[in-house]
């Protein structure tokens, strides 16, 4: 075999250990909606997208804390980050949270709040936030695909908007990224999830 001396492209030392030990005592005993699936499960998945797209560590760990701040304590738990973490993780974390706010986030509307966070990631969001961002949806749609094939369309079922809903969401996130240049490690089979899922969403609006 032979031997290269190319070095990986991205280190991960003990501090990344940590993340993950901190992510699990977040979302250790949560599961993936509609199903069994151990949460961790998804943050793991986004963090390895991160770095399979050149992610580094700081990034890769943005990408298992990705959803800390949204669902595991608000601007808390963003001090808390940043405390442990740096200014670098904690600003991506925040920047791929669609909501700091309990209560706003259970008074608007499925598509109001996408809708406000696809308006950030076109607009505001930079290219740490746009790469974590990519994996996360990435790896969701990829599930989604999954489930639709193992359930057909009531799989679309457990999110709180219409199937339309989160059809358009996850297209215009497609687009975005492609439009802003993320890595085309995310964006191709993103675009590829994303025609699964208009198939199977157009299959049962005909019906």
């Amino acid at each position: 075999m032979k031997k290269t001396n190319e070095t990986p492209h991205t280190f991960l030392t003990e501090r990344y250990a940590r993340a993950v030990a901190y992510a699990s005592v977040l979302h250790g005993a949560q599961v993936r909606k509609g199903t069994q699936i151990a949460y961790m499960s998804h943050l793991l998945g986004v963090s390895s997208l991160v770095i399979e797209a050149g992610g580094d560590e700081d990034l890769a760990i943005a990408g298992l804390l990705h959803d800390a701040v949204e669902d595991a304590g608000g601007l808390p738990r963003l001090a808390d980050v940043q405390r442990r973490f740096g200014d670098r993780v904690a600003n991506t974390v925040l920047a791929c949270s669609d909501s700091t706010d309990e209560e706003w986030k259970g008074a608007v509307s499925y598509w109001h709040r996408k809708k406000a966070y696809l308006d950030h990631l076109e607009n505001d969001a930079d290219a740490d936030a746009l790469l974590v961002s990519t994996a996360d949806k990435l790896h969701n749609a990829r599930a989604i695909v999954t489930d639709l094939e193992r359930y057909g369309a009531m799989a679309l079922d457990r999110f709180n908007g219409e199937p339309s809903e989160v059809l358009r969401y996850y297209s215009e996130c497609s687009r975005i990224a492609g439009k802003r240049g993320v890595s085309d490690t995310l964006t191709v089979p993103l675009k590829a999830a994303v025609h699964e899922i208009r198939s199977e969403v157009e299959a049962r609006s005909s019906q």
